[in-house]
């Protein structure tokens, strides 16, 4: 019984030390955001206005194919993407699968004023604009026409390797995704990326591990909750979205999870077992000796 109790008190002490301690240390290190809001009740959005996608079509078509390609609708990319990022910075995205991957609200803020909607009007001051001209000339009802035909003509399901080349690859590489071909790599050329965002964004194949789900959840949602001033614009995804982005960040950085996980409590179970038979091997050794 002595042994127990030594036992019960080295466990009590090293609980409360714990719990004094680790909180403060993740406190100091990772400061408390609040949760992501995925409805982005802050962005001058649709305001309940419902879209008609066929008005959506033409304003779509006649202001934004110039420099963006609707593969889906027969509109390619109008640049390859050296000569496209050499033109804007950074290589605009495809708007097939816009409607999917984007909050409404966000979209319609995005058409109106691009820089304030992804909390980058930081970036642009002393003369420098954003490379997409806002439409906020354009009636809200407009806006709201362009936003229900992206969304129309957006597939329904997408894989989680899709979303994430959709949302991120533009300047992002993951090059542990594809080590042999390189396939994976940043649309944008790194010099490119690098004058438009002040340095090359870095490759997010170990971010799942380095930065943690709860961090990238809050982080993608608003880079400005994390890193007052950073170059990152919020990137406007909806919550399905962002978790398939974070999903396949852990298929590539973190692909034996599962297994860990699944191993974890078969491998408590095996050491509370043999914590047992070594307390009765020990107890039937010392009662000999007693």
């Amino acid at each position: 019984m002595r042994e127990l109790k030594i036992l019960a008190v080295v466990v009590a002490l090293t609980l409360i030390t714990y719990w004094g301690v680790e909180p403060f240390a993740h406190s100091q290190m990772h400061p408390h955001v609040e949760k992501a809001d995925f409805k982005f009740t802050d962005v001058d959005g649709l305001n309940g206005l419902e879209g008609n996608a066929a008005n959506g079509e033409t304003l779509v078509t006649s202001n934004c194919t110039a420099c963006h390609s609707i593969e889906a609708k027969g509109f390619p990319q109008v640049m390859d993407n050296a000569s496209s990022a050499a033109a804007y910075g950074v290589t605009p995205p495809d708007l097939s699968t816009a409607g999917k991957l984007y909050n409404a609200d966000y979209l319609a803020a995005f058409i109106k004023d691009p820089a304030t909607a992804s909390k980058v009007s930081h970036k642009f001051v002393d003369g420098r604009v954003h490379p997409m001209p806002g439409y906020s000339w354009m009636q809200p009802q407009e806006i709201a026409d362009m936003v229900a035909y992206l969304q129309s003509i957006a597939p329904k399901e997408m894989s989680n390797k899709e979303v994430f080349t959709d949302a991120c690859q533009r300047c992002h590489a993951i090059k542990y995704a594809d080590m042999q071909k390189g396939t994976m790599a940043s649309f944008t050329p790194d010099e490119n990326i690098k004058s438009y965002m002040g340095k090359i964004p870095p490759d997010l194949s170990q971010f799942i591990k380095s930065r943690g789900h709860e961090y990238l959840t809050t982080f993608v949602n608003d880079p400005q909750k994390h890193l007052e001033g950073t170059a990152m614009p919020r990137v406007g995804l909806t919550e399905d979205s962002q978790n398939q982005v974070i999903s396949y960040l852990e298929e590539v950085g973190d692909s034996k999870k599962a297994e860990r996980e699944e191993l974890g409590p078969k491998f408590l179970i095996y050491m509370v077992i043999f914590a047992i038979f070594a307390f009765l091997w020990k107890a039937s050794k010392w009662r000999e000796v007693h």
